[in-house]
C-alpha cells in the first residue's frame, strides 16, 4: 500500500498559499474554502488563480457542508463537471450515511463525475463505526488515497489505527493529517506511513495567514530526511 516515495500535502485555501508551499517544496497541495467549517468546495476562481500560480498536484473539495453526509448531490455534480472545466484534475471528498458508515450512493455518483481522475477519501473515514473495514471497502471504490487521523480528535488519538491502518498491504495510499505535530512524524515514518498532510502547522499567525514557505521546507526535511 505505502509508496516508498515520502509526499507532504499542504492545504490551501488561494494563490499565495499556492506558492508559499511550492516555494517552500511541498508536494501536492489540497484546495478547499472555509477552514471554519473545516473546508468546503472552494469558488471556480480560486481555482483558476490557484492552478495559474503553481505546478503543483492540486486536489480540489468537493464538500458542500460543515458534516460529512451529502447536501446537495446534484449541486456536488454540478460543480464537479464546472471544476474539471476549469482545469481540475484531482478531487478530495467522502460521505457517511446516518449509520456512520460509508455513503456508498453518494461517493458513486461522484465518482461518476470524475470519471477516473485520481481523488482522496478525506476524515470522515475517522468517523466511521470502523476505520480499518471502511478502509478496506474504499479499496473497491478506486481512490488512490486516504487521509485519515485515526481518530475524530485528531492524530495524537488516533496513533494505534494509523499504525493498523499503515500495515496494509494493498489498497489506497495513506495520508495522515488532522492535528498533526512535527513531533509525530518520526513515530509515523517507522510505522510505515509515508504520506503527511499539513494546514494550520504550516501557518504561523494561525489560518487568518498564509502558509509559510520556511515553515513548509522545514515540514518537508522532517518527512523525507
Amino acid at each position: 500500500m505505502s509508496s516508498k516515495t515520502p509526499l507532504l500535502e499542504v492545504i490551501a485555501l488561494d494563490a499565495a498559499d499556492a506558492e508559499g508551499a511550492q516555494a517552500g517544496g511541498a508536494d501536492r497541495l489540497e484546495l478547499v474554502a472555509d477552514m471554519a467549517q473545516d473546508g468546503l468546495t472552494p469558488s471556480l476562481e480560486t481555482v483558476r488563480d490557484v492552478l495559474s500560480a503553481t505546478d503543483l498536484p492540486v486536489r480540489v473539495m468537493l464538500r458542500d457542508n460543515g458534516s460529512f453526509a451529502v447536501g446537495d448531490l446534484e449541486g456536488l455534480r454540478a460543480d464537479t463537471a464546472r471544476l474539471i472545466d476549469a482545469g481540475a484534475r484531482e478531487f478530495v471528498f467522502g460521505f457517511l450515511n446516518i449509520d456512520s458508515e460509508i455513503d456508498l450512493d453518494a461517493c458513486e455518483a461522484l465518482i461518476k463525475e470524475v470519471d477516473g481522475l485520481p481523488w482522496t477519501f478525506h476524515r470522515a473515514i475517522d468517523r466511521t463505526r470502523d476505520p480499518l473495514r471502511a478502509y478496506d471497502q474504499l479499496a473497491s471504490l478506486g481512490c488512490d488515497t486516504v487521509l485519515a487521523a485515526g481518530h475524530p480528535n485528531g492524530v495524537a488519538s488516533g496513533l494505534s489505527v494509523l499504525q493498523r491502518l499503515a500495515q496494509r498491504e494493498s489498497g489506497p495510499e495513506l495520508l495522515v493529517g488532522g492535528g498533526l505535530r512535527a513531533q509525530q512524524v518520526h513515530l509515523l515514518r517507522a510505522g510505515g506511513v509515508r504520506g503527511f498532510h499539513v494546514g494550520s502547522a504550516v501557518r504561523p499567525g494561525g489560518w487568518q495567514s498564509p502558509v509559510d514557505a520556511e515553515t513548509v521546507r522545514t515540514w518537508v526535511d522532517l518527512v523525507k530526511s
